[in-house]
């Protein structure tokens, strides 16, 4: 916040910010005629969208004061956006302007009683965020007198050609409002500026508690250490220690050096000496402790012989660094400086804390990926001197393909790389024929950087399967300027130069958007040469994928949407950049979060973070058994049933791959006291904030092992063998099924050894996966009398089945199959009690005599809990844990640094709600709201949560979600199970739903079965669909929570005897519109509507009674009586709103008539 005085003399506290596209009309209340003689005619949304950089300043009110847009071209047309540096230099005196350096001015607006005040500040600010930005031109084709506080600000450009061209040339330096900082060596007298900088910016009690500390290092200057300030008015504001002493050994061993060259240079020797050691990797297990000298290292680094080559330090470190927050954007103004102390070395590198927020300084410096074993506790930043100078960004010629080729030897897909390298330089296309166009950067004439893009032939797919318009207005953007990243190279060491090769590129090419694509690996041939891809994740946003409508296409007909929308495609995960994008910087989040177990509410926590497009998170790492679940296409793997939140596709659409850390290893060990993790596989991965979302899983049965001839109860040794654990073998042909992996190699495995053979397949288990495997086994061809279903006793929970109708069509099904099921069956041995590999016989114990059974195959489904690892960690680590890891509303267990999530917790006893756990709700919003619990750690932007009010502490959150089951069942039904969430173990008896309330068509045994239930307030709270057709799910789950109203009137037609198949009404075109993913966007335009019509008519009724009444309408979000809507003025909002979510959405929804078409 700053203060700016107005020509009168008022004063107001502003803010200089990012312009946002709720700007406009404010923006464009203040183009006066002055504006438009020297800007010309300007469309302020276009504007915004396609500036490289756009700025408001706004009052504390909100109040927007002013406003500036800077684009990387002159305005108008001129000259070619791709051609004004040779103008420029060939007309002006403007030799030092390049697309690094310089901005130009496209607009700028304001109240003309701040006009002077408004365009310093804009133009402090902009020179103060962009560290490179030395010149904003003014370069406008129309000639006119300018107000006088751009007068005042801007000076002419010197004319080089006589006439030249008519327009109007000026420049504003740098210098006059944001000058570079001084850098001096620090002195002894600078001391107490230097402490005062550390007591107000840093926490560093090293140096703040030892009041000599910083005047003997200052006075301890030498060849390898120095120290320097960076001074405004003869007062030092920053300081900085480098040294060359770096322990370069201990880097190796924790972080991945080798594009670095391990930090080292090579050195020819001249002396003839026997090597000591011939190589200093071979050392990289042994990790150091202790700080090693430069002097030290030398010794330890022997010539291999005459005329040889030895190893030599090539980098300095920076060991304290601080600078007031007034001057901390110029951070930058230190490295040349500190470069010139060390001539002879090529690196600077830097460490901090991963909790440390990110500064100023090191956005130009490098993270390098630290290694799985590192014994650092910090994040290590490298510099190389080369990034000291000018990257230059051009079209590729013929002759750069040799330089291109060395520079992508021995990276990935680097081929296909070359190949369309060729193809451009010859055809101007790839192989395909999509045209192409290359770029290369390059440093001092050498090639450094290639970037090919092509034409993006799929910009309406991508519009209706992604949210890219989360981002942009699409329709300010023409087809053309639509682009695909195909590859991009870039050298490392300047990988700070990454959004301006972005943002050259698409001036060069005449482009507004860029595109990327990744792949999931089963469809990896699919990907481009991209080295690195977090250069390019660093400056592109995630682009969330879109719900999809599953249309009936042959009915449609002409009424279905285009062809390019619908056609399937192989799915991808994609990340945008656009103009406005290229000079916003993200926040990058170095601290370590680790979360156990790909369940749905773990995948959901990293999807919230992986898809925040202003953060960057360097550390999220996923500890899973079996490695991560989109890995392969899973959809077609049967056995298991399905929760619907991560289809395969689903899963290759989120740029999970891309941003997280997968370690396919099982947790066996937690040790909170040095905050870290110990996997199977023995490594240890630390942590600074740990998710325990493992979910629960079916655990291998553990055989009574009771004496058959004796008498027994099964009640009796129920109790016993649900506290006891499987430790012997477990045998080759007995599967217990939990996760993709287990199904596929159980899938496998009968495959190979058991379908073709005449054995009995034994599927153990009381839930309905039993049933989803049932169907599998059928499905593989394995004849129905070779399969018993053994269910044991049931437990105190409800049927797997809600819906008694379905579970009566399964059993009747399973008995046409003469699939032979048996019912309150516990295991009680195997193989007779002798060694079970293989298993060839199991015995249950039954409320009447033995059931002893051949087998072939185990399929264990039964006993689901907590895996034993898992509980070993827990408990022997110390946390709370009550049959379940005990949580509070907050997800915290009893550290501050561990959270639980899902089904693997329990909230504590100190609620008194134990029928109420994360196991009720829908996994995937447990997930997302941890995520968003947790962000508030993380972004800047967001403010800590508050402390609940007392009385609220003792509460605990209730989603709202609907759970959700479905599968393939016996016959080849596909089953649908929809309901809100509920508690368990009600002390009530259960709530019967109204008779009025029910919406039945279709008869199980026809497979057409589909059921509705509505509740009080006519909302859709449970469906359930029992079908011999593929169900279209992603329709019929946005039916929840709809109100019958929206739903075609559906209770009145029904009850009028109008609706015979719910599948066929829910096919007909209005329906659509139901199931775009923005109509909850329009819901609640139309409540905004019906709440201000609401509001205006209370302010005439002054009855209480009737005051309350409305009071309780309006709080009532999900209702939409018709009456509402009654009068003229209400049902115009509604049918203008209306027309304007159809228009707009017209391409996911051509089967609408819009205004204009008949």
């Amino acid at each position: 916040m700053r203060t700016v005085t107005s020509d009168s003399g008022q004063e107001e506290t502003v803010t200089v910010r990012r312009s946002e596209s709720s700007d406009a009309q404010g923006i464009d209340g203040l183009v006066s005629p002055s504006a438009l003689a020297v800007f010309g005619r300007v469309n302020v949304i276009q504007l915004l969208e396609k500036a490289n950089l756009a700025v408001t300043l706004a009052n504390e009110k909100d109040d927007i004061l002013a406003h500036a847009s800077f684009f990387d071209h002159p305005v108008g047309d001129l000259v070619d956006q791709a051609h004004w540096e040779p103008f420029l230099q060939k007309h002006f005196s403007a030799e030092n302007c390049t697309p690094l350096n310089t901005l130009f001015l496209h607009l700028f607006v304001a109240q003309p009683n701040f006009t002077t005040a408004s365009v310093k500040e804009i133009m402090r600010a902009v020179f103060n965020a962009i560290a490179e930005l030395e010149y904003i031109c003014l370069i406008s084709p129309n000639v006119s007198d300018l107000e006088p506080a751009l007068d005042d600000m801007f000076e002419p450009l010197q004319r080089l050609t006589d006439p030249g061209p008519q327009c109007l040339a000026l420049i504003c330096h740098r210098q006059e409002h944001c000058p570079r900082l001084h850098i001096r060596p620090a002195r002894v007298e600078d001391h107490d500026d230097i402490v005062s900088i550390f007591e107000q910016e840093t926490k560093l009690l090293s140096v703040i508690n030892q009041p000599y500390f910083l005047a003997e290092l200052i006075e301890a200057q030498n060849e390898e250490n120095h120290t320097a300030v960076c001074e405004i008015d003869g007062v030092a504001v920053g300081f900085i220690s480098v040294t060359a002493d770096v322990d370069l050994k201990q880097l190796r061993n924790s972080f991945e050096l080798g594009d670095f060259n391990g930090l080292y240079k090579l050195q020819q020797t001249k002396r003839n000496e026997a090597a000591a050691s011939t190589d200093p990797r071979e050392d990289e297990e042994e990790p150091r402790q202790t700080q090693t000298s430069t002097s030290q290292q030398q010794k330890e680094i022997q010539s291999t012989g005459a005329g040889g080559f030895s190893e030599k330090p090539n980098a300095f470190c920076i060991q304290f660094f601080v600078i007031d927050k007034n001057y901390e954007m110029r951070s930058v103004d230190f490295i040349p400086y500190v470069f010139k102390l060390f001539p002879d070395l090529d690196f600077c590198v830097m460490t901090v804390p991963t909790l440390s927020p990110e500064f100023p300084l090191l956005q130009s410096f490098l993270r390098v990926p630290p290694r799985a074993t590192r014994s650092l506790p910090h994040e290590l930043y490298v510099f190389h001197r080369v990034g000291l100078r000018p990257v230059e960004v051009r079209p590729a010629v013929a002759a750069d393909q040799p330089a291109v080729s060395d520079l992508v030897n021995g990276l990935k897909l680097n081929e296909s790389l070359l190949q369309d390298l060729n193809g451009f330089c010859e055809t101007r296309s790839g192989p395909d024929g999509v045209p192409l166009q290359a770029f290369v950067a390059q440093v001092d004439g050498q090639v450094v950087g290639i970037l090919i893009i092509r034409d993006e032939q799929d910009v309406e797919y991508i519009r209706a399967h992604y949210n890219i318009e989360n981002f942009i207005y699409f329709s300010h953007h023409r087809y053309e300027e639509h682009a695909q990243i195909r590859h991009f190279v870039l050298k490392p060491s300047l990988q700070h130069f990454t959004r301006h090769l972005f943002k050259e590129v698409l001036r060069l090419a005449h482009r507004s958007c860029l595109y990327h694509r990744i792949y999931p690996p089963y469809h990896s041939q699919e990907n481009s040469c991209v080295h690195h891809l977090d250069f390019v994740l660093n400056c592109a946003v995630p682009v969330r994928p879109r719900r999809q409508i599953i249309y009936p296409l042959e009915e449609l007909g002409i009424n279905a949407p285009s062809r390019r929308i619908t056609e399937d495609q192989a799915p991808f995960a994609l990340s945008l950049i656009s103009r406005k994008l290229t000079m916003e910087p993200k926040v990058t989040i170095n601290a370590r979060t680790v979360v156990v177990g790909a369940s749905d509410t773990g995948l959901s926590f990293l999807e919230v973070l992986c898809f925040c497009p202003h953060l960057r998170f360097n550390n999220l790492t996923l500890i899973s058994t079996h490695g991560f679940p989109g890995d392969y296409n899973h959809d077609d793997v049967g056995f298991l049933s399905t929760s619907h939140a991560y289809s395969s596709r689903d899963l290759a659409q989120l740029p999970l791959h891309s941003c997280i850390n997968l370690m396919t290893e099982k947790v066996v060990g937690i040790n909170r006291k040095s905050q870290h993790v110990r996997v199977s596989g023995g490594q240890k991965v630390p942590y600074d904030h740990l998710i325990l979302s493992t979910g629960l899983q079916y655990q291998v049965p553990c055989p009574t092992g009771v004496d058959l001839s004796q008498p027994v109860s099964n009640s009796q040794l129920q109790t016993q063998s649900a506290h006891r654990r499987y430790t012997e073998p477990v045998p080759s042909n007995l599967f217990t099924l939990n996760d993709l992996s287990d199904c596929m190699a159980a899938r496998r495995w009968l495959c190979a050894n058991f379908v073709e053979l005449q054995d009995n397949a034994i599927v153990y288990g009381n839930s309905i996966d039993v049933y989803t495997t049932v169907e599998t086994l059928l499905s593989l061809g394995v004849h129905g009398s070779r399969i018993h279903l053994v269910i044991p006793p049931p437990e105190p929970v409800a049927s797997c089945f809600s819906d008694p109708a379905v579970g009566k069509a399964v059993v009747t099904t399973l008995e046409k199959a003469n699939v032979q099921v048996h019912h309150d069956c516990l295991l009680a041995q195997m193989n007779n009690g002798e060694h079970p590999e293989p298993l060839t016989s199991v015995t249950f114990t039954t409320n009447t005599e033995p059931l002893h059974l051949q087998c072939g195959v185990f399929i264990n489904l039964s006993n689901k809990g907590l895996d034993y690892d898992t509980f070993k960690s827990i408990n022997n680590s110390f946390l709370v844990f009550d049959s379940r890891l005990v949580i509070n509303a907050t997800f915290h267990t009893n550290d501050s640094a561990i959270y639980g999530a899902g089904p693997l917790t329990k909230f504590s006893r100190r609620y008194h709600t134990d029928e109420w756990s994360h196991a009720n709700f829908n996994s995937k919003e447990v997930g997302q709201d941890l995520a968003a619990m947790m962000l508030p750690l993380f972004d800047p932007t967001l403010e800590p949560a508050d402390e609940p009010p007392h009385e609220m502490d003792r509460l605990v959150p209730l989603y709202k979600r609907a759970k959700i089951q479905g599968g393939k069942l016996p016959g080849g039904y596909d089953y649908l199970h929809v309901t809100k969430p509920s508690a368990t173990n009600l002390t009530g008896p259960p709530v019967k739903h109204l008779q009025d309330r029910g919406i039945v068509t279709g008869r199980v045994e026809s497979g057409n079965y589909f059921c509705l239930h509505l509740d009080c307030n006519e909302l859709v709270e449970t469906l359930t669909c029992f079908s011999l057709k593929p169900l279209s799910v992603s329709n019929y789950l946005s039916l929840y929570g709809k109100h019958q109203q929206l739903l075609g009137q559906l209770l009145t037609r029904y009850h009028q005897a109008l609706i015979h198949d719910l599948y066929s009404f829910f096919r007909q075109s209005w329906c659509f519109a139901v199931y775009h993913d923005r109509f909850s966007d329009f819901e609640q335009e139309l409540r905004q509507i019906a709440s201000t019509k609401l509001k205006s008519d209370s302010m005439s009724l002054r009855d209480d009674e009737s005051r309350r009444q409305v009071m309780v309408d309006d709080d009532d979000s999900n209702v939409l009586p018709q009456d509402r809507f009654k009068d003229a003025e209400s049902r115009a909002a509604l049918r203008s709103s209306a027309v304007k979510y159809l228009t707009y959405n017209r391409n996911l929804l051509p089967m609408f008539a819009c205004p204009g078409q008949l």
